[in-house]
């Protein structure tokens, strides 16, 4: 067996041609083959890779250009009235060759004579009569009724129909969701903002500061959330800026324990009691050295929030308690459906439709920026 030393001799021996001369741009503390990928952008390729999440992304943008420009599609504003073409059923131009979207309607339970007078019914108007039967001695059908031809309007186009006074429900449904986005939008913007800065200091400074701060969330916390609104608005008066502001009176609380929590989990980090150690001030410690790494969750949250500020104000506006006509929003025209749903059921679809497809489009879309965002996934392919 060799020895230690006999080893460190041979390894001293060895020939040249054992060992290969290395260029200087062969070292191996040369500079990287690839770029350094920041926080923001690994997130952003991980969301890219979530194909439910960029569907829902691209859904949102869609809707918001629909809102924004739809109202302009045709030439009637969202409170110009046709008395004479009231419940008018949907009328869409290419769809109707299809028989989708024609301007048709089912009349049930019609006496025969009625349906067959010419004064009543101009016979362009009856496209079909079915179900003849009689009743008590009655001859009753029913019959399939062009109803812009018996209004005579058939150069007419409501594309959703329209409402009990003649107002187009497709310029109304998207002005509508205009001022539903908006006031959602600056409800949750406004939430973030308060809800940042009192969980920031709350987190921050710890101690009394924190336990009477908390003391005061949990006060607002546990009055019922539809009290608090029903009496700002009665207080204040019904209107887009006394919605927003009935949503924040405690829509910022989950906002501020949230980013308190956050606070309590970096203030203790090394780099930061570096800083403090250094002299640098509160201000400065909170919102560049700590915030920054709880800017993930805010955004999630802030997500999540809209379609619950939706969702809300369409109930405030459903209950009554929301925009005054004829100002539209999502809720209004669910209301006014909701009367006449077995009658006129396009009333309630239409806007029931775009609800849902928001919520679910802003639930998904919160769920992949939770994901892409969560630091315990950086780096994943």
């Amino acid at each position: 067996m060799f020895g230690r030393y006999d080893m460190d001799e041979q390894i001293r021996n060895l020939p040249d041609s054992y060992f290969e001369l290395v260029d200087q741009d062969q070292l191996a503390d040369g500079a990287l083959p690839t770029t350094p990928i920041g926080f923001f952008k690994d997130a952003f390729l991980r969301f890219k890779k979530n194909k439910v999440s960029m569907f829902s992304f691209w859904m949102i943008v869609f809707i918001i250009i629909l809102s924004v420009i739809a109202p302009f599609f045709n030439r009637y504003s969202y409170v110009q009235q046709h008395t004479q073409l009231r419940d008018m059923p949907p009328r869409i131009p290419v769809l109707e060759k299809l028989g989708i979207a024609d301007g048709t309607r089912v009349l049930t339970n019609r006496r025969k004579a009625n349906i067959e007078n010419p004064d009543l019914f101009p016979p362009a108007s009856v496209l079909e009569v079915f179900n003849h039967r009689v009743v008590n001695g009655v001859e009753v059908v029913d019959a399939v009724i062009d109803m812009y031809s018996y209004r005579n309007a058939k150069d007419v186009y409501f594309w959703f129909g329209s409402d009990y006074l003649g107002r187009d429900l497709f310029t109304r449904l998207f002005w509508g969701t205009r001022m539903s986005l908006l006031i959602a939008f600056f409800a949750v913007i406004t939430n973030i903002i308060i809800g940042t800065v009192y969980g920031a200091i709350s987190g921050y400074y710890g101690g009394t500061t924190d336990m009477l701060m908390m003391r005061i969330t949990e006060i607002l916390a546990g009055i019922p959330y539809l009290v608090v609104v029903m009496l700002f608005i009665l207080l204040f008066g019904t209107g887009m800026f006394s919605i927003i502001f009935a949503l924040t009176v405690t829509g910022w609380i989950g906002t501020a324990r949230l980013v308190r929590a956050q606070f309590y989990r970096f203030k203790g980090r090394e780099y930061v009691l570096a800083a403090r150690t250094l002299g640098v001030p509160d201000r400065t410690l909170i919102f560049r050295h700590i915030l920054p790494n709880s800017v993930g969750p805010i955004i999630t949250r802030a997500m999540i929030a809209i379609p619950g500020a939706i969702f809300s104000e369409s109930f405030l506006a459903f209950i009554g308690l929301g925009l005054q006509a004829p100002r539209p929003s999502i809720g209004i025209l669910l209301s006014d459906g909701q009367k006449v749903l077995l009658q006129y059921p396009y009333q309630t679809l239409f806007p029931a439709v775009l609800i849902s497809v928001l919520m679910i489009s802003f639930n998904l879309f919160a769920n992949g920026l939770r994901d892409s965002l969560d630091p315990t996934k950086r780096g994943e392919e």
